[in-house]
């Protein structure tokens, strides 16, 4: 079973940018792709970007294009999403998770961390 710690969460203010981290373990037997979900409160969890360990290949849900970038380090068995023009609205718990088998475009993961809070205020 593959491990997920997410981290770099945090309380930041409009405009700012962060950037989480994804350490999972386990990895070899049990992964083909990490991806970030969030979930506001009140709302369901939205998926937001995945990315495959072998090449690099991504996936975005359209409204983060061009604010968010998800890459892995490989070495490092870590995936990041950097986010960039946080806005009040990206407040949310932010999860990582994990993906077991192909497509990525199907976005059907199985298995998610305990997620790390971020907070953008206005």
């Amino acid at each position: 079973q593959v491990q997920l710690v997410e981290s770099g969460g945090g309380l930041v203010q409009a405009g700012s940018s962060l950037r989480l981290s994804c350490a999972a373990s386990g990895r070899p037997f049990n992964s083909y792709a990490l991806g970030w979900f969030r979930q506001a409160p009140g709302k369901g969890r939205q998926f937001l970007a995945g990315t495959t360990w072998t090449d690099g290949s991504t996936d975005y849900r359209d409204f983060v294009k061009g604010r968010f970038t998800i890459s892995r380090d490989n070495a490092n068995n870590t995936v990041y999403l950097q986010m960039n023009s946080l806005k009040p609205e990206d407040t949310a718990v932010y999860y990582c998770a994990n993906k077991r088998r192909p497509p990525l475009s199907d976005r059907l993961y199985d298995y998610w961390g305990q997620g790390t809070q971020v907070t953008v205020s206005s």
